[in-house]
């Protein structure tokens, strides 16, 4: 018996000792991030049996294992990995909001000034200052856009960098899971499917933890303790103990573009969709680039387009003070088709793009393709398509785009691609080519006067011009009015007759010389028979501040973009608000996610974290239980000896 009592006394020290080791090991590593708590599981020996019934034999450790919860620990993750989505995607965002919103930096100010300067030339149209001062203030904004567009091709740039060091990071974390599974599974096959390698386990679990910020994962446990990594749709990251490689390469459509790709269990390298990679910084910098910076640029590209089109436009319409047409006060853009890499390089087809009319310009991309049979353009902000039989019959007149496509001299082979871009390059190309303040068209260049000798009532309007087709005139029209007939008889120009009934259209009525520049003029009152008007070329435009005028009310003009819905400043402001509204979206994301974040973490670490307070009365508890152990073995001892005593 006393045999008996030592062996149970020795069992009890060696479970109280295991339980010791395992506490302290807690209490040293609760700073340890990753660390799970770890508990000794204790289990009675098989009892042995006497005459009397059945005496225990004492206890042993059955193993040691991590108290976790795999269901906590997949709610951290996924909480994790929107943090990180969330919190990248708000600084970026952040600093672009302040980029364009900024009075200093942003478009409004510099437009408002060029603007402005516009006006002021109408006051007074003969001052060579004041046209000087249109054309530095145009010059000014110009650059504007041209440095807003420059910033943000550097946070473009920054962020093919930044896409590229998390590819980097994960092909790394992802050759340290693989080689954790490996150590795992061979460490677990030697001690049995109970006991588990726990410190490796965490190490793991760490590692998938960091991986999980950078691109969110999902994962898969396998019988021989190892885990496999998957990413995007379903594409293996680790098998086992085999990794696959992740690489940052320029897009087979935008050389400037980094796209992630993929290296297949067979070899094959795979281009991933950017909206399958999700969550993390990797995917938060994917979701800021795609969902708001091209939109961004492209808006802001819009907007350059629209001003530099119409403002042009119209001072074509014009004479300056030399008494020429006007010419081009910006320099004319296009749009760009930028050629896949994968298309026939033989062929080497090119693919023009050409602003045909601003107001209807969208800020999307498209994609144009060519089967060898028909083409195809679709629209990629909402995925819209049109197919035709020739490259002319895209975008479809029944539904205008703004742009017109051809290829010039080339033929473009089937299997070919191209990305259209018909707006992003437009604020880093627009410029103020008119640098004589003489050629600014302020005038217009007809005029209309009225006879003193007239004896009615009746009126001409200075007229508009809508087309410089025929200008200048090469004489005068006069309108003479006939009473007995209503007309207005036509002398040179276009001829004919003008019906004109005082009766009824006093009030005014408009009349268009479309084959002489598209003159618009209106006719009023009551003229008596014989009074005259006459058409003729604007000889001194000196004093004339039509044109100027005309170009003036660009600014207040409400339908100059986004098919007649908006002016040139409500498509900046739009664009301005749509960034801060998807700012504040985000930020409101990352703090109810950050709030997620603290809840799911507070109870995991409640079931799996160390608690000092626990561990510490955990220690006097199997302090008592080694004390007590030995008191047992040297009570088990006395016994021995007395029986030893009693033999003598």
């Amino acid at each position: 018996m006393g045999a008996q009592l030592f062996n149970i006394g020795l069992t009890g020290l060696n479970v109280a000792q295991a339980a010791l080791v395992t506490t302290g090991h807690n209490i040293t590593n609760a700073s340890t991030a990753g660390y799970t708590r770890q508990q000794v599981i204790i289990g009675t020996n098989d009892a042995q049996y006497s005459g009397v019934g059945y005496f225990g034999q004492g206890a042993r450790v059955e193993t040691v294992r991590r108290i976790y919860s795999e269901f906590m620990n997949a709610q951290v993750l996924e909480a994790q990995t929107q943090v990180s989505e969330y919190t990248v995607y708000a600084d970026r965002i952040g600093a672009l909001d302040d980029l364009l919103a900024d009075s200093d930096a942003g478009m409004s100010s510099a437009m408002t000034a060029f603007f402005d300067a516009v006006q002021s030339l109408s006051s007074s149209p003969t001052s060579l200052a004041s046209r000087q001062a249109v054309i530095s203030a145009a010059q000014a904004m110009t650059a504007r856009f041209n440095a807003l567009d420059q910033q943000i091709e550097q946070i473009r740039s920054g962020l093919n960098s930044e896409i590229s060091g998390a590819v980097d990071q994960i092909n790394q974390l992802s050759t340290q899971i693989a080689k954790l599974n490996e150590q795992i599974s061979v460490a677990q096959s030697i001690s049995g499917p109970n006991r588990l390698a726990n410190d490796m386990l965490d190490a793991r679990d760490r590692l998938i933890g960091e991986l999980n910020d950078i691109v969110r994962v999902t994962k898969l446990e396998q019988s021989d303790g190892s885990i496999n990594i998957f990413i995007g749709n379903g594409q293996p990251l680790v098998v086992g103990a085999s990794s696959f490689s992740l690489a940052a390469e320029p897009s087979i459509e935008d050389p400037s573009r980094m796209e992630v790709t993929y290296t297949a269990p067979g070899g094959a390298v795979l281009r991933l969709q950017e909206s399958t990679l999700t969550g993390g910084t990797l995917g938060g910098l994917l979701a800021f680039r795609r969902e708001t910076l091209d939109e961004a640029q492209n808006a802001l590209g819009r907007v350059a387009i629209g001003l530099a089109e119409q403002f042009n436009d119209q001072h074509a319409l014009g004479q300056d003070l030399n008494g020429a047409l006007g010419t081009q006060f910006f320099g004319s853009i296009s749009g760009t088709a930028l050629a896949a890499s994968t298309n026939d390089t033989v062929a080497n087809a090119a693919v023009n793009v050409t602003i045909t009319d601003s107001s209807q310009l969208t800020t999307s991309d498209y994609r144009l393709s060519f089967d060898g049979t028909n083409y195809t353009l679709v629209r990629l902000s909402d995925n819209q398509s049109w197919t035709a039989a020739t490259l002319g019959g895209l975008p479809p007149a029944g539904s205008p785009q703004g742009f017109s496509l051809d290829s010039g001299a080339t033929t473009l082979a089937a299997g070919d691609s191209f990305l259209i871009q018909p707006t992003r390059k437009g604020a880093s190309s627009i410029q103020t080519v008119l640098t004589d303040p003489r050629m600014i068209a302020v005038a217009q260049p007809i005029s209309t006067s009225t006879p003193l000798t007239n004896t009615g009532t009746g009126a001409i309007s200075a007229g508009t011009v809508t087309s410089t087709t025929g200008l200048p005139l090469g004489g005068p029209i006069t309108l003479t009015f006939d009473a007995a007939t209503n007309t207005f008889v036509v002398t040179g120009g276009p001829g004919g007759t003008l019906a004109y009934d005082p009766s009824t259209e006093s009030a005014g009525k408009s009349f268009t010389f479309a084959g002489q520049g598209g003159f618009t003029f209106e006719l009023s009152g009551v003229p008596r028979n014989g009074d005259t008007f006459t058409i003729q070329a604007n000889a001194s435009g000196s004093g004339d501040n039509r044109n100027i005028l005309a170009l003036a009310s660009l600014q207040s003009d409400t339908a100059t973009m986004a098919n007649g819905t908006t002016g040139f400043q409500g498509a900046y402001a739009q664009m301005v608000s749509a960034v801060g509204s998807k700012a504040r979206e985000v930020n409101a994301n990352l703090d109810a996610q950050t709030v997620v974040l603290e809840r799911v973490t507070e109870s995991q670490q409640s079931l799996s974290g160390v608690n000092l307070d626990e561990e510490a009365a955990n220690l006097l508890r199997y302090q008592q239980a080694y004390l007590a152990c030995g008191r047992m073995i040297d009570i088990a001892s006395k016994l021995f000896d007395t029986v030893l005593q009693l033999g003598n």
